[in-house]
């Protein structure tokens, strides 16, 4: 397994974020956490699965929108002073088509298949 902080480095994020001290560490160790515990269940990993490096861009980019968005959660939009934000329903909805590719490249995608049989024909006989 993967340590949360080797796929969304502390550092990497307080530098996007133009965080300089120390004060709230705790607070985005805490967004990396469950960042990437999201991101692992989206993408179907189980917990010992390694986190593969091609997609650690993700649980990166939601942390930030997770950060930005403290004190305005359960808001689809913000507007002071003539600034408007508006935020996506879900932080991954940006990502929803990357997470879907990653799955069917590594067949963890949640599509069911059901194949019918033709039992009154030959071997090759049968449909999907």
């Amino acid at each position: 397994m993967t340590d949360e902080m080797t796929i969304v480095p502390l550092n990497d994020l307080k530098t996007m974020l133009m965080i300089k001290d120390n004060e709230q560490d705790d607070l985005l160790t805490l967004i990396i956490k469950k960042t990437v515990k999201s991101t692992r269940f989206k993408l179907g990993l189980g917990t010992q699965d390694d986190f593969p490096s091609e997609m650690d861009y993700i649980p990166f980019e939601v942390c930030i929108r997770r950060y930005n968005r403290l004190k305005n959660e359960g808001m689809s939009s913000y507007t002071q002073e003539g600034e408007a934000i508006t935020f996506n329903a879900n932080d991954f909805d940006d990502f929803a088509s990357d997470i879907e590719a990653f799955k069917k490249q590594n067949n963890n995608d949640d599509t069911q298949r059901v194949m019918f049989i033709n039992g009154y024909g030959g071997k090759d006989d049968y449909l999907q």
